[in-house]
C-alpha cells in the first residue's frame, strides 16, 4: 500500500488560533463562562431576586417517582440604538423538553397577565365607557380586584 508519508507527501498541521472572545460584547453560551464576568453575575442575581420576589417558584425536595426538570441560564445583551450595551440580561429557563405529556404533566397553564394589568384595563374601560366583550371569571375569582 502506498501512503502519503511513503510518497513524501506531507501536510502541515494546522493548530487552532486562540481567538479570545469578548463576552461583554457577545452572549456567553454557558454558565461557566458567564460566571467569570461581574456584569453577567449581576444579571443572574437580579433575575434570581425577581423570581423570589414574585414567588414564581419554590424549592421542594425531589420525589423518587417524579421526573426532575432541570434549568439553564440564557443570556442576552440589550443594546442602545447606537450599538452600545444598555444592559446585560439573564433568564433562568426550564428544560421543558425533558417532560412527557401524561407522565410529567396532564395539562399546561401559563398565567401571562398580572393583576395590575387587569386593573388598568378595567379602569380604562370604565373611564372611556368601553364595553368589555370577554373576561375570564376565573381570573376575577382568584384576584382581589
Amino acid at each position: 500500500m502506498q501512503t502519503r508519508s511513503k510518497s513524501g507527501i506531507s501536510k502541515k498541521k494546522s493548530f487552532a488560533t486562540s481567538t479570545t472572545i469578548d463576552y461583554l460584547q457577545t452572549e456567553p453560551p454557558t454558565y461557566t463562562i458567564a460566571s467569570k464576568f461581574p456584569q453577567w453575575r449581576e444579571a443572574m442575581a437580579s433575575e434570581f431576586a425577581a423570581l423570589q420576589r414574585q414567588h414564581t417558584w419554590q424549592l421542594v425536595p425531589p420525589s423518587s417517582d417524579q421526573n426532575v426538570v432541570g434549568c439553564r441560564w440564557v443570556y442576552k445583551i440589550k443594546r442602545n440604538s447606537d450599538g452600545s450595551v444598555s444592559r446585560y440580561k439573564a433568564r433562568l429557563v426550564a428544560k421543558g423538553f425533558h417532560q412527557q405529556a401524561g407522565v410529567d404533566f396532564a395539562e399546561t397553564f401559563s398565567p401571562v397577565v398580572k393583576p395590575p394589568t387587569v386593573r388598568i384595563i378595567l379602569s380604562l374601560a370604565a373611564q372611556n365607557q368601553w364595553s368589555l366583550r370577554q373576561l375570564d371569571d376565573m381570573v376575577l375569582r382568584n384576584w382581589d380586584l
